[in-house]
């Protein structure tokens, strides 16, 4: 995994990488949560520190996993002038966009972003705090940012509104790349009460992205709670398999078939052995599901990419190849997931000898035509 990409700096003030990147995972946070409070009504900035922040899920003091560093994040990651990690634009220029020449990247806001959020209105107000957040502190002040679009998603009508509000506004709309939504939602995402984001989405013109994680209220395995971090971390690809298994046998791309999912930090080398596994099956049970036209794999090789954070690591790389090549060098999507504790380093990340024409789409090519900002 130590093949070099890149040259080392001559200078500090020399980009360390020679290839543009896009990075599509990036975290961004602020230093507090009061500072959410200019883009909340009065009311919910009362009900936020009269009741803080309640989940859909059994825990309420913190994630159930507790993690290395706070909030998963790197050490070296926190700003000189204190903060968390992720909170702080300069700092983030400095430590990761220009030395590792990202020339487009995408904000996935997590923590917290009124998703998955208990009372539904707060969720709603939240959400739509955390967009005109991201506007007025990232994307306006960094040409290179892009910011997704935050939904309540549990309710379908509210994130549609939110869309048709952030996409049908011209001050707003270049700001924003892709609809945000989580992996654990209170149903699998092929259910019906989340079409109305679909439909909003290809309205404007979006790609949705599904992050891991997510607050929907059940146990990340079928199984119920696991013991420990390791296995929810593992449990990331489980959830996008459901989540991906859940849209494709419901219908959601043969009703949708401009549709563009992009599955966010939960790997990509599961997806050969789910896709052979589904169409198998769908060929014996294809007279339950009439609705579907085409072999499951069809589906997901037109309107499905991945990111590639965490990278899969085999002992031996061309079992990694193998696994690219089947899935389609123009399906994956790079991301660090900066500024977290497993941040993928762009010179390190892919331990193969590939052509140019590979290795760009793979750091930049393809993000641009998801998102549209060739």
């Amino acid at each position: 995994m130590n093949v070099e990409l890149r040259e080392r700096p001559q200078a500090a003030a020399t980009p360390l990488s020679r290839l543009a990147i896009a990075d599509c995972d990036i975290h961004p946070t602020r230093r507090l949560l009061a500072d959410i409070h200019p883009y909340l009504s009065k009311r919910w900035q009362e009900h936020l520190q009269t009741f803080g922040l309640r989940y859909r899920q059994p825990y309420q003091n913190g994630p159930a996993y507790p993690k290395g560093q706070p909030q998963a994040c790197r050490r070296d990651a926190v700003p000189p002038g204190g903060g968390k990690p992720g909170c702080d634009l300069d700092f983030m220029r400095a430590q990761h966009l220009d030395p590792n020449n990202v020339q487009l990247g995408i904000l996935n806001p997590l923590s917290p972003s009124g998703q998955g959020f208990q009372n539904t209105d707060f969720s709603i107000a939240f959400c739509r705090a955390i967009n005109d957040w991201q506007v007025a502190e990232w994307t306006s002040r960094e040409k290179r940012l892009r910011a997704s679009i935050v939904v309540p998603y549990e309710d379908g009508a509210a994130s549609a509104a939110e869309i048709d509000r952030c996409a049908g506004d011209p001050q707003l709309a270049p700001h924003f790349a892709q609809v945000l939504l989580l992996s654990r939602t209170a149903e699998p995402l092929g259910n019906r009460r989340y079409w109305p984001i679909y439909e909003a989405a290809l309205r404007a013109g979006l790609p949705v992205g599904v992050h891991a994680f997510g607050y929907g209220g059940s146990p990340i395995t079928a199984g119920g709670w696991p013991s420990y971090y390791i296995e929810e971390m593992v449990g990331h690809a489980q959830c996008s398999q459901a989540l991906l298994t859940s849209m494709v046998i419901e219908g959601v791309f043969e009703k949708f078939p401009a549709l563009r999912v992009v599955l966010i930090e939960s790997g990509f080398a599961w997806l050969p052995s789910l896709l052979w596994r589904m169409d198998k099956h769908w060929a014996r049970l294809r007279q339950e599901t009439p609705h579907l036209r085409r072999l499951p794999s069809e589906y997901v090789r037109d309107q499905v990419w991945l990111t590639t954070q965490p990278m899969e690591e085999p002992a031996d790389p061309a079992q990694l190849r193998q696994a690219i090549e089947w899935i389609g060098w123009d399906r994956l999507l790079f991301a660090t997931d900066y500024p977290h504790w497993d941040f993928d380093d762009p010179s390190r990340v892919l331990p193969l000898q590939v052509a140019e024409a590979q290795r760009r789409a793979f750091f930049l090519d393809n993000a641009r035509t998801v998102y549209g900002t060739h």
